[in-house]
């Protein structure tokens, strides 16, 4: 299993003890009264003051409705407070999941915060933290999918959790935005930032022909090991979007899981018409020059890029609204090359 995105974890006794602590908290927020923080400044706004409320959004765990416009938004699932600041909003707590630090976004959103969120863990968020945030909507979009997490976030507002059949964290930019818009009241401005980047995407395609129908390699190395990734990630869906093929190898090793795991034995599984590798923890040269990656055929003629600017790494792996068309803008022209 590949670690850039997270793992999964077994255990479930977090979220159940967390479940008292949180009710026990929420009361006696609640005998405070609203404090003058909670009443409505613009900066810790989630949205405009007029929307589509009350709005409904379709989750796993059932239809949520949102039924006016939020004020205090948490954002904790993978891309979504990057999303919330596209649409407009200002989340007064997020994850930040790819270790950014700071605002806890990449800088593609650089700036768009008017004031610092708080940060909130992301496999094991602290349930009191939050609730302490007095937040009127939570949103985990892109998250496990794990119903005791939702269950306890839930006790603290209404909470947008992954839709149906998009649990570990497989939802794309484009399902995400739509839900977060409906869930903000901006359904609009939602459908309006999806049909930009996707004509961004249309007018890549048009422009690299030799995309489409190749098969691509996404892969990563850590301490632990190689490993690809398969259909129904963010990344993959990214390239599909090109016209490329996922490399079909990987793609009949596909379990329930993002990636799969590759051994050092069966490295010439990574073989495509381009082998695309990110480093995570690492060293890009313990990739470029690892031997056995170098035999890989397609690396051997010099259809393989290995990602060594971070910046171009996690815009592919966030894949937010945002970050699509920064990795758009970075990322085509040097598959491009290494495609002549």
């Amino acid at each position: 299993m590949i670690d850039s995105a997270p793992r999964v974890r077994r255990a479930r006794r977090t979220p159940v003890l967390m479940a008292g602590a949180v009710a026990a908290l929420l009361v006696g927020l609640a005998a405070c009264g609203s404090s003058d923080d909670t009443s409505g400044s613009a900066s810790s706004s989630g949205t405009a003051a007029t929307g589509a409320f009350p709005a409904k959004v379709a989750t796993k765990f059932g239809e949520i409705t949102v039924d006016k416009a939020p004020k205090r938004i948490v954002a904790l699932g993978w891309g979504d407070a990057e999303t919330v600041l596209a649409l407009g909003g200002q989340p007064v707590g997020a994850s930040d999941w790819l270790a950014f630090g700071g605002e806890g976004v990449g800088p593609w959103a650089k700036g768009r915060y008017d004031r610092s969120p708080q940060l909130i863990g992301t496999l094991e968020p602290e349930f009191e933290k939050i609730a302490a945030l007095q937040p009127d909507l939570i949103l985990d979009t892109k998250s496990s999918g794990d119903q005791t997490r939702y269950d306890t976030l839930s006790k603290i507002a209404p909470t947008v959790g992954v839709p149906e059949g998009s649990d570990q964290y497989k939802l794309s930019w484009e399902k995400q935005t739509e839900m977060v818009a409906a869930a903000m009241g901006v359904p609009e401005k939602g459908e309006k930032l999806i049909a930009d980047t996707e004509a961004k995407f249309a007018d890549a395609v048009k422009a690299h022909p030799e995309f489409k129908g190749s098969t691509i390699t996404l892969g990563s190395r850590t301490s632990e090991g190689y490993g690809a990734y398969v259909s129904g990630t963010g990344r993959v869906d990214f390239v599909e979007r090109l016209g490329f093929e996922n490399n079909p190898a990987v793609e009949a090793e596909a379990g329930e899981g993002f990636s799969i795991s590759v051994s050092k034995e069966k490295l010439d599984l990574l073989d495509a018409d381009l082998t695309v590798m990110a480093p995570i923890g690492i060293p890009a040269s313990d990739i470029s020059d690892d031997p056995l990656y170098k035999a890989v055929p397609s690396v051997k003629a010099g259809h393989s890029l290995v990602f060594d600017d971070k910046n171009i790494s996690t815009a592919f792996a966030t894949d937010s609204i945002l970050s699509t068309s920064y990795a758009l803008e970075k990322v085509v022209p040097l598959f491009a090359e290494k495609m002549k």
